[in-house]
């Protein structure tokens, strides 16, 4: 990944994050250009070869996402902005930037939990997720996250999605 789809991209990301910090909504403006940029460069830098691993990349960030939508567990502006870091990582380089955020959602939760001083719900949340998804599972029923007591709070989930794909950036072409 040369520098300048690195720099286009984190600027992308780290506005994305304060829209969703300030408004708890990624504008879909922002994701659209970010998509058509990264379409662009891969394009200019790999021809036809990079245009197809962009589409690539953001189909798979967009459909390894899709369930936690659908069950609710992640708004809609966090899976299209994951299919366009798709965009310009491709296919496998979206899966590890998944990794990579699913590592910092989870620290970023126990974070705010921690400051809320709800450390103990949310791991009683946990709890009644993994069972009652079970339980629904055992019964041929889709799991479902809409019985919990009490939310611990909103995750502003850009935020993860921009660490974790910043990190796993830094780490996988800085070698």
């Amino acid at each position: 990944m040369d520098g300048i789809s690195v720099g286009v991209l984190a600027g992308l990301l780290l506005t994305a994050a304060w829209h969703d910090i300030k408004s708890h909504r990624i504008p879909n403006l922002l994701i659209l250009a970010g998509a058509l940029t990264g379409v662009f460069l891969r394009a200019w830098l790999e021809g036809w070869l990079g245009v197809a691993l962009a589409i690539e990349g953001f189909l798979v960030g967009l459909v390894v996402l899709l369930p936690f939508y659908i069950f609710r567990m992640l708004g809609a502006g966090d899976v299209k902005l994951m299919a366009m870091v798709g965009v310009y990582l491709g296919p496998w380089g979206v899966l590890g930037a998944l990794l990579a955020t699913f590592l910092a959602g989870g620290v970023l939760a126990v974070a705010v939990a921690m400051q809320a001083g709800a450390l103990g719900r949310m791991a009683h949340n946990l709890k009644l997720m993994a069972f009652g998804s079970m339980l629904r599972i055992s019964e041929g029923k889709a799991p479902s996250v809409d019985d919990l007591p009490e939310s611990v709070g909103k995750l502003p989930y850009a935020v993860a999605i921009a660490a974790g794909t910043l990190g796993y950036v830094a780490w996988r072409y800085t070698k």
